[in-house]
């Protein structure tokens, strides 16, 4: 995976990622259209699809709404890359296919606009800005499975 990178904080809980007022719907278009619009309103717009969300600890804290990462996923983010994540956002990132990766070294250097590639087989982050290769455990051929097939429901 190869992509723009769109960094943010610490503590972006899930009503930061999709806003409650959202939750009447399970549309991925319509919620992707409000994905992160109280912390940032202009994500929608300069996301593209491959792009990274990078952010500090505690990602996807908060309430367990699988909307958040189906928001994110269907915002056309490839893989959200933080120094931790909340462990019901990461299980529910998992089951509909969203790639996500722990590596604070990585999260910490990366920059807004910065290029970045992932390989979740090998295990391997690239910064060319940098010129950085961090090492992240490779994912079980399991969850690789699960994301390939774009979610839990996809291995059914």
């Amino acid at each position: 995976m190869t992509g723009k990178v769109h960094k943010y904080g610490d503590n972006i809980d899930t009503d930061v990622i999709i806003p409650a007022r959202y939750l009447n719907t399970s549309d991925a278009g319509v919620l992707a259209s409000h994905c992160l619009e109280d912390l940032d309103p202009t994500f929608v717009s300069k996301v593209n699809k491959g792009d990274f969300l990078v952010a500090g600890k505690n990602f996807g804290c908060g309430s367990s709404r699988e909307h958040a990462p189906l928001a994110i996923k269907s915002a056309g983010v490839c893989c959200v890359l933080a120094e931790s994540f909340a462990r019901i956002f990461f299980r529910n990132a998992i089951n509909i296919g969203l790639p996500i990766v722990e590596c604070k070294q990585a999260a910490d250097d990366a920059i807004d606009g910065d290029n970045l590639q992932i390989d979740l087989k090998s295990g391997k982050i690239h910064n060319p800005r940098l010129g950085k290769t961090y090492g992240i455990p490779p994912y079980p051929a399991e969850i690789r499975q699960i994301i390939e097939r774009g979610g839990l429901l996809g291995t059914l």
